[in-house]
């Protein structure tokens, strides 16, 4: 079993300390740092763009996992690569063809993530899947922190773990979307090892991050 992952979520930051905020999560044990980038058409809200992750990218060196919740997504993979993401996950509803994607993101030198809404089936990543460094399975529907986790998910991560298992796969399987401390055993148990969460990360226990993320990983 692969070692669990905590990929903090920084739309739960303070944006206005975003660069202190990235220094506690670091000092705190995160593994790397989930970046959301939405634009108001893929998904309902705005969040941040390549300026932003280009500046924060001198503030640590941990991985910046980037999700990009775009479309069309194709033609902003290069700004984000240049910006500053280790890992870029796309969406296939979001490319004309994931395949091209892939190879986009592959050709920058960068991990390639795929995410799977609620209610994408894993049959559309199908001929892709060998070729992914990362699956992102989202417990809520994309597009605001907040929410609360979706326990059907759980039989899709299971299904995943089973397929990476059968092809002896090596990509991660990462989760987001409500994660705390009632569904991160949950999820790992069904073979999730990276967990994105913001929420819990930052509020909880006073927002002693530390603690939350030795919590999140079961330590």
């Amino acid at each position: 079993m692969k070692k669990i992952q905590i990929s903090p979520s920084i739309l739960s930051a303070d944006f206005g300390q975003l660069a202190s905020e990235i220094k506690r999560l670091e000092d705190g044990g995160a593994d790397m740092i989930h970046v959301d980038v939405m634009d108001g058409h893929f998904v309902p809200n705005l969040t941040i763009g390549p300026p932003v992750i280009n500046r924060l990218r001198n503030c640590t060196k941990l991985p910046f996992d980037v999700h990009l919740m775009i479309t069309p997504v194709h033609k902003y993979i290069k700004d984000y690569a240049a910006a500053g993401a280790d890992i870029i996950t796309i969406h296939p509803e979001a490319t004309n063809n994931l395949k091209d994607s892939i190879e986009h993101i592959k050709s920058f030198k960068k991990k390639v993530g795929v995410s799977l809404n609620p209610d994408t089936k894993i049959d559309i990543i199908e001929e892709v899947i060998s070729e992914v460094d990362l699956v992102l399975v989202m417990s809520v529907f994309p597009g605001f922190g907040g929410q609360k986790f979706m326990p059907e998910v759980v039989d899709k991560i299971k299904n995943l773990k089973k397929e990476k298992d059968k092809k002896n796969l090596n990509f991660d399987i990462e989760v987001d979307g409500g994660i705390n401390f009632q569904n991160n055993k949950i999820v790992i148990e069904a073979g999730a090892n990276i967990l994105v969460s913001g929420t819990t990360i930052f509020k909880e226990n006073n927002g002693n991050i530390k603690k939350n993320i030795d919590a999140l990983k079961l330590i």
